[in-house]
């Protein structure tokens, strides 16, 4: 079954990966840069190498994500961003073709265990299966 891993963050640690910190994000050297990238490429090589890997890719800034929602009055409404420190989006995903939910559960805890700055905010890593069809619905 293939499923969704998806890490999360928010424009302050993208800020802080650039060195400039907040209340919530410690800014990292770039050492800790380098060793978060290696980590998760190697997640990344360990998926291609075992067959697992169908795609992987870090998304950018939040500051840089664009939503188009309808307005009360049907009309389109496009917003920019930046958002919040606290509006929490995806900063990147793995699809992978896993045997089962028990060993797409291991990649995920092997992404929580990504190195970082001495007091980073820990977000879940979620994992979501990405349905064949219409069938899927409502499935267990």
């Amino acid at each position: 079954m293939k499923y969704l891993v998806m890490v999360q963050g928010t424009q302050a640690d993208y800020d802080a990966m650039r060195g400039k910190p907040s209340a919530r994000s410690p800014a990292w050297t770039e050492a800790q840069l380098k060793a978060m990238y290696l980590y998760m490429g190697a997640i990344s090589d360990d998926l291609a190498e075992s067959g697992e890997l169908v795609d992987a890719q870090g998304l950018a800034e939040p500051a840089r994500t664009r939503l188009v929602t309808r307005g009360k009055d049907g009309e389109t409404v496009i917003a920019d961003g930046p958002y919040g420190e606290t509006e929490q989006l995806v900063a990147g995903y793995w699809v992978v073709d896993c045997a089962s939910l028990e060993r797409v559960t291991e990649i995920a805890e092997r992404v929580t265990r990504c190195p970082g700055p001495e007091g980073l905010t820990e977000y879940p890593v979620v994992i979501r299966p990405i349905m064949d069809g219409a069938g899927d619905i409502g499935a267990e």
